[in-house]
């Protein structure tokens, strides 16, 4: 037979109180009605549940075991339900979240570290790639929410909300004459050879070296290319040049390169960070994060 929530709550009820009376108060109904829904059960099951004397009742063996799994199953009935309300609600449930590079080593787990605290019932999954290709994967519905490099190119679909703001630095090799110093300006790199930054992949980053070594006075002098800042990091480690690159590349140790502060204020050596997310998306987890980002977004 089919069980109600109604008809296991009742029968619940009456195995702790072991009188129908009781049960019936707690109930907020009257005991025949009572009486009778527990007849229909015993009939339904096909056994007797309960043992009735004069003074109350007692529960058989099949009824003690039948009260258990009763019990069990209005739990499960509550934590269903209020799972469901909390996925609904942005508490609970997979968020799956796209990142570019640079931000693995600082910024990145600064916010994971924001949801495990205020969010802990999120299950997130990450993945790593450029800012082209996770906005993409953004409007596609395989990723739902991305930190990426702003301007984007394409934005269309995409809700677009500030996330940070990183400055550029100078990458130098360790050997390089001004390696040793606290901060340059950018105008003692204009003799240097430059790694280039892939215009495709990484559009935003290529544009403001340009851009910030115009403002300084010089064109840049391209020795090689990378699509990707592991390229450009691995060219400057080489030896053979230099580049500009996210502050956040600093925090991992790398023997092979100084990174080096510029003194300049030129707004071509900041870089913003979004996050992104389909326009049309009403995710509460998403919602959640991102409200969670703009509490905790330093200068607040």
């Amino acid at each position: 037979m089919d069980f109600t929530q109604r008809m296991l709550e009742q029968f619940v009820v009456l195995a702790q109180e072991k009188h129908f009376g009781r049960a019936a108060d707690r109930l907020s109904m009257s005991q025949p009605p009572l009486s009778q829904a527990i007849a229909r059960l015993e009939r339904g099951l096909g056994v007797t549940l309960l043992d009735r004397t004069g003074r109350g009742i007692r529960l058989t063996p099949a009824g003690q075991a039948f009260a258990r799994d009763a019990q069990q199953m209005l739990d499960l009935h509550a934590a269903a339900t209020e799972r469901a309300r909390r996925i609904a609600a942005g508490l609970e449930g997979e968020l799956r979240v796209g990142f570019i590079n640079s931000l693995g080593y600082r910024y990145l787990p600064t916010v994971l570290g924001w949801i495990a605290e205020e969010l802990p019932g999120l299950w997130l999954h990450l993945r790593q790639d450029s800012s082209i290709t996770l906005a993409d994967l953004v409007r596609t519905r395989i990723l739902d929410l991305a930190f990426v490099r702003t301007p984007l190119r394409n934005p269309d679909g995409l809700a677009v909300h500030h996330a940070v703001t990183e400055r550029l630095i100078a990458a130098l090799p360790r050997g390089h004459r001004l390696a040793h110093r606290e901060s340059v300006h950018l105008r003692e790199l204009s003799g240097e050879s430059f790694v280039g930054v892939g215009a495709q992949t990484l559009p935003a980053l290529s544009e403001q070296l340009a851009l910030a070594c115009q403002e300084a006075g010089f064109a840049p002098r391209i020795r090689g290319h990378a699509d990707d800042l592991q390229g450009l990091i691995s060219y400057v480690a080489s030896g053979s040049c230099i580049s500009l690159v996210p502050e956040q590349l600093a925090e991992q140790p790398m023997p092979a390169i100084r990174f080096v502060p510029l003194r300049d204020s030129s707004p071509y050596l900041e870089t913003r960070i979004a996050a992104i997310h389909l326009a049309d998306t009403p995710d509460e987890a998403v919602r959640r994060v991102l409200d969670l980002i703009e509490r905790r977004r330093p200068g607040r």
